[in-house]
């Protein structure tokens, strides 16, 4: 392997260290496949990263972790130099659509020094990340209806999950004791749509146990964005992570 893991984790706490705000790091040695698959089809690029990941499937990756959620990727780079490449993560938590309009956020080739790596990633790709990330949940947010004290709106999203957001405290804990998981950073609700039965099983049993409380419950459609495949899409449609590249869209 063109650097150990050992390597990579040193490195990458190296630069964790360097960066501004707080960031942690863990390693993916490459016994954790689902772990790596996972991180690959985050990867937020369509440029260098991408082309590495094409030609040399991920085997082991380190992950840098910001407390307001940001992530960074620190993976081996196979073009003869020493240093590794440093891409952004897309949230997993934000629905396709999301991403419309938003351009990806590249990755960097850095060099063997995490202390310049970090000045780097600083400068160039953490700008571009942040406005990304920005656009994003923003995107997000708009795409769902908020809800009042005294009552739940649900959205139907075009993934086949449903959104809430700006739900009382009272309501947020039958939400999520029947399976909606809140993002920190926009504050949304989504309950997963990948087993439609039990979705809406939840909402069933979510409806009477909201009315027992006083707050009524009401489900809006949206109409599903048209999506186009990566790779021939200009820069001003959602972005597909290096693992799906070609696919029509990122899978969930």
């Amino acid at each position: 392997m063109h650097d150990t893991s050992e390597h990579l984790a040193s490195y990458a706490d190296l630069l964790a260290d360097g960066l501004a705000g707080t960031w942690t790091s863990s390693c993916h040695p490459p016994e954790d496949k689902d772990d790596l698959a996972e991180l690959a089809d985050r990867i937020w690029d369509l440029d260098l990263v991408a082309g590495s990941l094409a030609a040399h499937p991920l085997r082991q990756a380190a992950v840098l972790t910001r407390t307001d959620g940001a992530q960074l990727a620190v993976l081996d780079r196979y073009d003869g130099q020493s240093g590794f490449l440093i891409a952004a993560l897309a949230p997993s938590a934000l629905p396709d659509e999301a991403y419309r309009a938003v351009r990806e956020p590249d990755g960097i080739a850095v060099t063997d020094n995490p202390f310049r790596s970090a000045e780097q990633v600083a400068s160039d790709l953490l700008v571009r990340y942040d406005t990304a990330l920005a656009q994003a949940r923003h995107n997000a947010v708009g795409g769902v209806q908020p809800s009042q004290p005294d009552r739940v709106v649900m959205t139907w999203q075009p993934d086949g999950s449903i959104a809430t957001t700006d739900v009382s405290e009272t309501a947020s804990a039958v939400l999520v004791a029947n399976g909606f998981v809140q993002d920190q950073q926009t504050g949304i609700y989504r309950l997963n749509g990948d087993d439609t039965a039990a979705q809406a099983l939840a909402v069933r049993e979510i409806g009477p146990q909201l009315d027992a409380l006083g707050i009524s419950i009401s489900i809006s459609l949206r109409h599903p964005a048209a999506r186009t495949a990566p790779g021939t899409a200009p820069a001003a449609t959602p972005p597909s992570p290096a693992g799906t590249l070609g696919q029509a869209s990122r899978a969930r």
